[in-house]
Parts: C-alpha cells; structure tokens; sequence
C-alpha cells in the first residue's frame, strides 16, 4: 500500500511522535495552521471517515479517548478544535483516516 500514514506509523518515514500505543499513533503536522496542531490516526489503515464501519469503529472511539489526553499534555486548557476532511472537496490530501487537533490560540470559526 502507497499511504503517506501507513508508511509513518511502519517508521518508514520520520515523524514528530506525541502519542502512540497499539490501536493509535500521533504526531506534529509538518505544515502547522495553528501553533498545536497534531494528527491523530488510527494505525489500521481507513480511508476516511466515510469507511468507518462496526467492524473498525472502536478504533476511532480510541483516538476520542486519547484526544483530550493529548490536548491536555499539550496545555490546551483553553479549549481545541478537532477536524477531520472527508474526501478532495473536504480538502483532504491523505487517504488515511485522521483527526487534526488544532489550539494555542484563539480559533477563529470559517466557513468556505
């Protein structure tokens, strides 16, 4: 398989670690929008969240679990967003299931 994520989570490709166990790994986006901003995803390989299924579903119940872990080692107390693009018009560049945790600052809300 050619996933720009799957390839990270395998170490074939570095990456900026901040969280990992067996079902989940996170790490720093290289192209930050926000001064926090880090990917959650699940280390089986789904497409997005249109193929979240009852089969894989816990998998994303784990990273909703580990989310506020993460927002709050990274001192986000002030509150975070938590984005996830479904599909090219969503302006989703990785076909690999991920939640973007996005804080530090005031997030201001955008419509396009």
């Amino acid at each position: 398989m050619d996933c720009l994520f799957c390839k990270i989570v395998a170490g074939d490709i570095p990456s900026t670690k901040v969280y990992e166990d067996e079902l989940v790994y996170a790490f720093r986006d290289i192209a930050p929008q926000a001064p926090t901003h880090i990917l959650v995803i699940p280390k089986a390989h789904i497409a997005s969240v249109a193929e979240v299924t009852p089969d894989n579903s816990h998998l994303v119940s784990r990273i909703f679990e580990v989310i506020p872990k993460i927002a709050e080692a990274e001192g986000l107390a002030n509150g975070y967003r938590v984005v996830s693009n479904c599909g090219p018009d969503a302006g989703q560049t990785v076909g690999h299931l991920h939640f973007h945790i996005l804080g530090g600052r005031e997030l201001k809300l955008e419509m396009a």
